[in-house]
């Protein structure tokens, strides 16, 4: 065999070598390096707090876990405003982003998000003083516009109307009778009257036919029926209205002053009501305009109002109303990022394991699946 033949197969020997070894060296390097991962988040108790130059908090946590997981190193870039934070994903400065982030379909459009690692859902918070009486011509204002009382003023004008035309009929032609007059307009008011002041228990005359006395029985049992309704509904309204306070749900921002985080999911929902609201570039500073009397009302993510009312809020603040418009929060990334799939497997192990709901009861207290 020649040299030169010799050395030919050498190198095919080495390349075929080569090209077993590849796939294995290939299997073995982990899909994401242990290169520092840029790691986005903003302040929201209590989710992203600081304590002197430490970061705390649930999101903090649970990433400290995933990131454990998943074998990667990483640092975290604090922003001040969800555009920054925004910003720093899509534009390719951060490799995902984590704090209080809601997941909906706009955002989804533009960016990757996890799984949903916390059940959420929007909330109102007002003043302590307000919550626990509404103003008596505030409450009244609020009765004489619900739909509830506008229907049941129907049926009061249904009920009046009604006989009018039967007690104009069997008692006009009556010579005792409280109807008869020299105008048939006259007639008709007389019977209207009367029928008025039967359904409030307060008639003076009543009808001389055996007809019109029928219906007279018949109108004034009506008549205490629809008034003890009407008077319990009125009386039930204003008293719930006492106890909740002037802001209780929703609908009743409309004409207050309200405050939240601009760009935020709270912020588009208050303007679907029809309602301008303050917008804010943190919660914090929401809150404090609260406290200082220049708005009625935050609304926002429930579980970030609930932490401030129970601590730094406590005794001036309140939480009013259950929780409406439900959403969940999750991670962050770049559009078609490599990085969600290890994201979700992580995040999976630890509800699997037991550590997410750890991790959870140690700032809630109560457990929470995040599904």
């Amino acid at each position: 065999m020649s040299f030169q033949t010799r050395w030919i197969n050498v190198v095919i020997l080495v390349l075929a070598l080569i090209g077993q070894l590849a796939p294995e060296a290939q299997a073995q390097t982990p899909p994401q390096t242990l290169s520092t991962l840029t790691i986005a988040t903003r302040l929201v108790q209590p989710f992203v707090m600081r304590d002197n130059d430490e970061l705390q908090g649930f999101s903090i946590d649970l990433w400290k876990a995933l990131a454990r997981e998943m074998g990667v190193n990483s640092r975290l870039v604090v922003k001040d405003t969800l555009p920054e934070l925004f910003a720093e994903v899509r534009e390719g400065r951060a490799d995902m982003a984590i704090s209080a982030i809601s997941i909906t379909a706009e955002r989804a459009r533009i960016y990757d998000f996890s799984q949903p690692m916390f059940d959420s859902g929007l909330q109102i918070m007002i003043t302590a003083d307000r919550s626990q009486a509404g103003s008596s011509l505030g409450s009244l204002f609020t009765l004489f516009s619900s739909k509830a009382l506008r229907e049941l003023l129907i049926v009061l004008v249904i009920l009046i109307a009604l006989p009018v035309p039967f007690v104009w009929l069997v008692e006009r032609r009556h010579p005792k009778s409280f109807v008869p007059s020299d105008k048939k307009r006259n007639e008709a008011v007389k019977s209207l009257w009367w029928t008025s002041s039967t359904l409030a228990g307060q008639a003076t005359d009543m009808p001389a036919s055996f007809l019109g006395r029928i219906i007279a029985v018949v109108w004034m049992f009506v008549g205490v029926v629809f008034v003890s309704y009407f008077t319990a509904t009125v009386t039930a309204s204003l008293t719930v209205k006492q106890l909740t306070g002037e802001i209780s749900g929703p609908q009743d921002l409309v004409g207050k002053r309200v405050a939240t985080v601009s760009s935020s999911t709270a912020f588009t929902y208050i303007r679907q009501l029809g309602v301008e609201p303050r917008g804010f570039d943190q919660i914090a500073q929401a809150i404090a305009a609260l406290h200082a009397g220049t708005v009625d009302a935050v609304v926002y993510d429930a579980p970030v109002l609930q932490y401030h009312a129970i601590h730094e809020g406590k005794g001036k603040v309140q939480v009013s109303g259950a929780i409406f418009r439900p959403e969940t929060y999750g991670i962050m990334l770049p559009a078609d990022s490599r990085l969600r799939k290890p994201v979700n497997e992580a995040l999976l192990k630890l509800r699997e394991s037991g550590e997410y709901q750890a991790i959870h009861a140690r700032w809630f207290g109560v457990s929470n699946d995040g599904n």
